[in-house]
Formats: structure tokens, C-alpha cells, sequence
């Protein structure tokens, strides 16, 4: 069974690497023709995707499944037209294939450009929310790659139903179906051919929680970029416009608590202390936010629940949060670098320099100054849809859109040139 496994999951990898090699010629006049029949094509067959998603939803609701979770997987006529939308925008952006990112003329006279080229065949493993199999598909597509899609069984479903649409699509556009394809399984056998597939798959995007994550990265021999799980922060700096924080954390929190980009700690500077946290303790009350806090958050309101390490360090992808007061914005930064995953921290203050020295020192993927920590992502920044969030340094940090799904080669043009 097992080798039947793999062979299914390399002879896939096979497939998706030809498609590859077509798409990577492709002009980008045909690359976005075919993203505007994939946006179509969602919205024609909405119900097809819908009713597959609410077999989903079913499953998962009788599974005991949280409601965070049910929220990431739940899918609606609205979120159909966004991901359509994202299509769209996608291909509306410019094409990064063939872009020189430095050119130059040798002592010599050899000519040499380095240019964007496709990273090949990428494989999104990934948890959950199906909206990522339309952006990963569009984004791969518009940047030359082929792409392999392995979901969770929790949206099997509706995964399969989205890859049908875009397949479908792609090929009546006359591009490759198979530079969309949906590897079949949901047991861990599949995801490990997948991540062993070195030399047919040429990197692996893992997205999910911190489980999935490290599972790939201990476990793949292909190369993975690493997108991290969200513990972010927001800081309210002494000096800070107290009614413009409220706005920020509120938003940071509660606007979409299932999502990576939301705010899990808050931390407050001890000068205004007294004067915000009767604020936004009870503000976050009301959107049904329950406060993990530490001592000093828990005089203001003894109703808060105490604080632990591992609130401190947990994503927890609901309505909770950790919060605290800090003595200094040195004592923040600190508490950031010990607890925080280095995905998004935002500081609300009018000071320039702590704006300055804050971003300088958290070290993480994105930094926010007096905005919502809800604002990292592809989309809001203007790169279209997003392919994930990278926490590592190499390759690419933070959004990861287009430019971040290239590689380079070095084009050398001489005239007879040979080395002495």
C-alpha cells in the first residue's frame, strides 16, 4: 500500500514537473487569460465549491472541531468572490518572469544579466482554510510554477472541488491542466512522499499550525520555506494616542481572531496604565475577548484570567488574549524576543524615535507603527494574493507573493570570449 503511495504521489510530481517546463515559456499575456478564466470559472460554479465545503463544515462541526477552526474552513458566497477576486488582482500585477534584477557589462566586454526565472514545481501543504487552494493555485500559475496541492482531510471536499474548477479552467484557457494539481490523500504517508520528493518538487510551503510546520521542516529532504506560526504582539508606548490604541488592539484582536496576523499579546507601558487598561480591558470585554493577564492588568480587572507561560507564548486563534504592562519599551522588546514567533509586531506611539528604535530591535517579519497588526497580509500590501508568511530569513521573509516564487539565472552574453 505504502509504495502504491508513493508511486501515485512521484507520478503526480512527474506530471506537475512537464507542466512546469511549458509554463515556464508561457507569455504573460497567456498566463493572465488564464487566471481571469480561473476567477470566472469560481464564480460560475460557486454552488459546486459551496456545496462541497458545507459537507466540510458538516464533518467537522460533528467532529467536535473548534469553532477557530471551523471559522478557517467555512466558506461563503462572499469568500468564493474574494477568492476570485484575488485572481483577479493577481493577474493584474506584472509578471515577474524575465525581470533583470542586475545588469552589467564586464572589464571584458561579456554582458551579464541577472534575471527572475520559476522556482519549477512548489508543494503547498497546508491546513484547513480551502481559500488557500485558489491563492496558491493563482499565485504558482502567474509566476511559472506548477504547483502541488496537499490539504487537510478536513477540507477534502472542498479542495477537491476548487482544483476542479481551476483545472478545468486552465486547460480551456490552453495551458496544462496538470500545473494544478490536487495530491490525493490524507494520510501522513502522502504528505512524506511529498516532502521526499527531491529533485521532481522543488520546494515545499507548509501552512498551518506549529505541528504541521515542524513536521515538514524536520521531516522534508526537499527544500521548505518556512512560514511560522502568529503570536503577535501590539505595544502601547508611553507615549501613545490612547483612543487611536483602542482602535488598533480592538481591530488587532477581534476583527478576525482565526487568523495569523491577529493579535494574541497586548502590552501596555506602565505610564499609561492607569489611564488605558479601564479602557480597552473593558472594550475587549465587550467584542467577547477573554484577557489572560498578569498581575498589574488583574488590579484593574480581577475578572482577568492569570497569565501563563503558555499563554504568553500560545497562538491561540480565538478570543483570547495575554496582556501585561511593561516598565519600558526596552522591557517590551524583550518580552517580544522571548515569547514571540517573529511573524507581525505593532507599536502605537508618537514618538519617532521609539517607532525608530522598536522596529529596529523586535526582529520580526513585519512591523507595524500605529496600525493593526491585521495588516500583514499579501493583499492589504498590494502584492495580490499571498502564497503564505515567512518567518525564516532566507529566501523570503514575511508576505510571500510573486517575487518571492522566483529563483534567478545568470544570462552571460559574450563574443568569443575564453578565460586566460
Amino acid at each position: 500500500m505504502t509504495d502504491d503511495v508513493a508511486t501515485a504521489v512521484l507520478n503526480t510530481a512527474r506530471r506537475a514537473r512537464t507542466a512546469a517546463a511549458d509554463l515556464a515559456v508561457r507569455p504573460w499575456a497567456d498566463k493572465d487569460a488564464a487566471l481571469l478564466a480561473m476567477a470566472d470559472a469560481l464564480r460560475e460554479r460557486s454552488a459546486e465549491v459551496l456545496s462541497a465545503n458545507a459537507e466540510d463544515v458538516h464533518r467537522a462541526e460533528h467532529a467536535g472541531t473548534s469553532s477557530a477552526l471551523i471559522d478557517r474552513l467555512r466558506l461563503s458566497d462572499k469568500r468564493v468572490a474574494a477568492m476570485a477576486e484575488g485572481l483577479r488582482q493577481v493577474a493584474g500585477l506584472a509578471d515577474p518572469i524575465g525581470e533583470v534584477v542586475r545588469g552589467y557589462t564586464t572589464p571584458n566586454g561579456l554582458q551579464v544579466t541577472q534575471r527572475r526565472v520559476p522556482l519549477g514545481v512548489v508543494g503547498i501543504i497546508y491546513e484547513a482554510r480551502p481559500n488557500v487552494t485558489a491563492d496558491a493555485a493563482g499565485l504558482c500559475l502567474k509566476s511559472g510554477n506548477a504547483v502541488l496541492l496537499r490539504g487537510s482531510s478536513s477540507a477534502a471536499r472542498s479542495n477537491a472541488a476548487i482544483v476542479s474548477v481551476l483545472r478545468d479552467a486552465v486547460s480551456d484557457a490552453g495551458l496544462p491542466a496538470d500545473a494544478i494539481q490536487l495530491v490525493e490523500g490524507n494520510g501522513h504517508d502522502t504528505a512524506k512522499h511529498l516532502m521526499r520528493a527531491r529533485g521532481l518538487v522543488d520546494v515545499l510551503i507548509p501552512r498551518g499550525g506549529a505541528g504541521l510546520i515542524r513536521s515538514v521542516v524536520e521531516e522534508s529532504t526537499v527544500p521548505v520555506i518556512e512560514t511560522g506560526v502568529g503570536n503577535c504582539t501590539v505595544y502601547v508606548d508611553a507615549d501613545a494616542d490612547l483612543d487611536q490604541a483602542l482602535a488598533i488592539v480592538i481591530n488587532s484582536k477581534a476583527q478576525r481572531p482565526s487568523v495569523c496576523n491577529a493579535a494574541e499579546t497586548l502590552l501596555v507601558h506602565v505610564d499609561v496604565a492607569d489611564a488605558f487598561l479601564p479602557t480597552v480591558l473593558a472594550a475587549l470585554r465587550e467584542a467577547g475577548v477573554t484577557v489572560h493577564g498578569d498581575e498589574r492588568v488583574r488590579a484593574h480587572d480581577p475578572a482577568a484570567v492569570p497569565v501563563t507561560d503558555d499563554d504568553w507564548a500560545a497562538e491561540y486563534l480565538s478570543l483570547d488574549i495575554a496582556a501585561g504592562v511593561v516598565d519600558s519599551l526596552e522591557d517590551a522588546v524583550t518580552h517580544i524576543r522571548r515569547w514571540g514567533s517573529g511573524h507581525t509586531e505593532a507599536i502605537v506611539t508618537r514618538s519617532l524615535p521609539n517607532a525608530r528604535r522598536f522596529t529596529a530591535t523586535v526582529d520580526s517579519a513585519a512591523v507595524m507603527v500605529n496600525a493593526s497588526t491585521r495588516f500583514t497580509d499579501g493583499e492589504q500590501l498590494g502584492f495580490g494574493a499571498e502564497i503564505g508568511i515567512s518567518t525564516q530569513k532566507l529566501h523570503a521573509r514575511g508576505p510571500m507573493a510573486l517575487a518571492e516564487l522566483t529563483s534567478t539565472t545568470y544570462i552571460v552574453t559574450g563574443d568569443g570570449h575564453i578565460r586566460e
